[in-house]
């Protein structure tokens, strides 16, 4: 038994896994800076869907648009690997807390980019989906379940503090102890703005989808929970709102630039 854990460590540990996971942080920054030129472009009175499904769409029309998909496919699934990995293997020799607050960030994070991998194997694969809807029909569907509407505030509570958490960390500039950063002055710095902006950015975001969840819950409409695509376009309707969802915007775009950055500089 010993000996099959060993050697499931050792295949996920490879290097070859590796430079495939390190190729999801990209993918995940191309989402975000994809989704960031959307929130511009409905600040400024354009049309387009400000989410996962919407910027993914956008490369499966692109000339290479399939090979993109299964590319982008295969990096989630070995980052999706590679956290959960983490979560099983990693952190043994920390204090019982903290290893366990990291085993779940990891098995957290190997969620996130699994739910990624199914999204792109669902447009590779020509089948398609719309997150917005997903998302009212999950809230409708929970709704209607013994214990749902309590459940929901919880997930809508859970999801506007991570938000708070993204943008603390942003501020804080925690997320550099993850990164080998560059000698040089210069580019530190630049990656350092990226994050601080971006992780800000980050944080309003997940912070507006998470209030969309109580609020809809809570008046009993399930169709205006439609994650981050409703969320900034609720942003956009509220007084100067053009200026903060260009600003917000411009942050994600700087977050996606960021993610592929960490591509090359994360701490594996």
């Amino acid at each position: 038994m010993r000996s099959a854990t060993d050697a499931a460590e050792n295949i996920t540990n490879s290097r070859a896994l590796e430079i495939v996971a390190r190729a999801g942080f990209a993918v995940s920054g191309i989402l975000h800076l994809l989704i960031g030129v959307v929130a511009i472009r409905l600040a400024m009175g354009g049309e387009g869907k400000a989410d996962v499904s919407g910027a993914v769409q956008q490369l499966a029309t692109q000339p290479a648009g399939p090979l993109l998909l299964w590319a982008s496919f295969a990096a989630c699934v070995a980052l999706a690997i590679w956290q959960t990995s983490d979560a099983i293997f990693d952190f043994e020799h920390l204090p019982a807390k903290k290893k366990l607050a990291k085993k779940l960030k990891a098995a957290l994070q190997a969620v996130v980019y699994a739910g990624l991998a199914i999204t792109f194997f669902s447009f590779a694969s020509g089948a398609g989906s719309d997150q917005g809807s997903a998302t009212s029909n999950l809230t409708a569907s929970m709704m209607k379940a013994p214990g749902g509407v309590a459940l929901l505030i919880a997930i809508g509570a859970a999801i506007a503090i991570t938000g708070v958490v993204y943008a603390i960390r942003g501020f804080r500039q925690s997320f550099a102890k993850y990164l080998r950063l560059p000698a040089s002055p210069k580019a530190r710095t630049a990656v350092t703005v990226l994050g601080v902006v971006g992780y800000a950015a980050k944080g309003v975001a997940l912070l507006l989808v998470g209030l969309l969840v109580i609020i809809a819950t809570v008046k009993a409409h399930p169709e205006e929970s439609t994650g981050i695509d409703g969320g900034l376009k609720a942003l956009r309707d509220q007084p100067f709102g053009m200026y903060m969802l260009a600003a917000v915007g411009i942050g994600l775009i700087c977050y996606g630039i960021f993610m592929m950055v960490r591509a090359k500089l994360a701490k594996m």
